[in-house]
């Protein structure tokens, strides 16, 4: 389970990227022309290209172990995040009123929307959110680059708390005062809401850009690992998992070591994402069907059930129940977070067109 998030989360990645490549170029696009102008923009040559991208990054030797792709990714997602918190307020400000709100979800009849597709909305945002909130498929890869001292336990202890803490008001933040801002109309990424300034907004959706690029190698790397190592111990001597060298030309010491299987694996790989990622060019339910189905069992049922193990909770103590309780709550949050990005997607698939996407 843990591996098949990380690799939906590549197809997210690379929807995202194509979004927000396309965001650029429709700015720019109605800054040049103006608001009325037509500015057209199809995905998939940007998808393509974010996967061509990909290949070649995939191929770096030990690129898990570059630290700094970790501290790109987590600058350039302030970057963003905080000029779409400061444009929304910016908005906000200048509506002088409330747009969004629980009761106007419901009642906006100006909105040819059903009040069952406003619900599956409001649920495929929770997978969103789940979405967002997570990040358990990458916790034992970062508690492996970790020092012995201080204990590990301890410093991940002390990490998760703040980031947990300190990504759940921030992005809160963001969700509450982007709807507050466009009420009904908010669109599923918030920058492609905003045209002026545009440099600013070209300046959010390149940091966007940059970071998925990191970001997706930082996601691959133990989908690659995982399947080389059980290769390697299957055929040890074979041809396929040999480590194979070449001189580089016009370099002193430049040398790349490769074998067949990360040449023709990982780009196979990649390329059968990019594909899923064209098929299924789905932004918002695709992320929030990952949250569903990765909130409760990874976030929540596992770590609880370890924890009681560990610590030999008594079966029946206020302290198990509660736990039960917790449990309980977010098994329902992830089912109808999952129902309604199913039922996004249902109502997509409708419009959508086999490999066209329209940005």
């Amino acid at each position: 389970m843990q591996y098949a998030i990380l690799w939906g989360t590549m197809i997210g990645y690379t929807v995202t990227t194509a979004i927000s490549i396309g965001a650029v170029k429709r700015t720019t696009c109605f800054h040049a022309r103006g608001h009325e102008a037509k500015c057209g923009v199809s995905g998939n040559l940007y998808m393509v290209i974010y996967g061509g991208m990909q290949i070649v990054l995939s191929q770096f030797p030990n690129l898990e172990k570059l630290a700094f792709l970790s501290v790109v990714a987590a600058v350039t997602s302030l970057a963003y995040s905080s000029i779409a918190l400061c444009l929304s307020i910016a908005k906000l400000s200048s509506n002088h009123e409330f747009k969004g709100g629980i009761m106007a979800a419901m009642a906006d009849n100006n909105i040819p929307q059903a009040t069952s597709t406003k619900i599956w909305h409001s649920f495929q945002a929770l997978g969103n959110i789940a979405f967002a909130y997570t990040f358990s498929m990458l916790l034992l890869e970062i508690q492996d680059t970790l020092k012995s001292h201080p204990p590990e336990n301890k410093v991940m202890k002390r990490v998760t708390l703040y980031a947990i803490g300190g990504t759940a008001l921030f992005y809160i933040s963001v969700g509450c005062i982007g709807y507050a801002a466009f009420g009904n109309d908010v669109p599923g990424n918030v920058l492609a809401g905003f045209y002026q300034p545009f440099w600013l907004v070209d300046i959010a959706n390149l940091s966007v850009i940059v970071h998925l690029i990191a970001a997706y190698q930082v996601f691959s790397q133990p989908i690659f690992a995982i399947h080389e190592k059980l290769l390697a111990s299957k055929w040890p001597t074979s041809s396929f998992t040999r480590i194979y060298t070449i001189r580089l030309p016009l370099t002193h010491k430049g040398i790349f070591s490769f074998t067949l299987s990360k040449l023709f694996l990982r780009t196979l790989f990649v390329v059968f994402t990019t594909t899923v990622a064209m098929m299924l060019p789905f932004f918002n339910a695709i992320l929030a069907f990952l949250g569903a189905i990765s909130f409760w069992p990874l976030t929540v049922y596992f770590p609880l059930r370890m924890y009681t193990m560990q610590t030999k909770i008594k079966r029946g103590s206020y302290q198990w129940m509660g736990f039960q309780g917790l449990s309980l709550v977010c098994l329902i949050v992830s089912l109808i977070s999952g129902i309604g990005s199913v039922a996004g997607m249902l109502v997509s698939l409708k419009k959508a067109k086999l490999f066209h996407i329209d940005l």
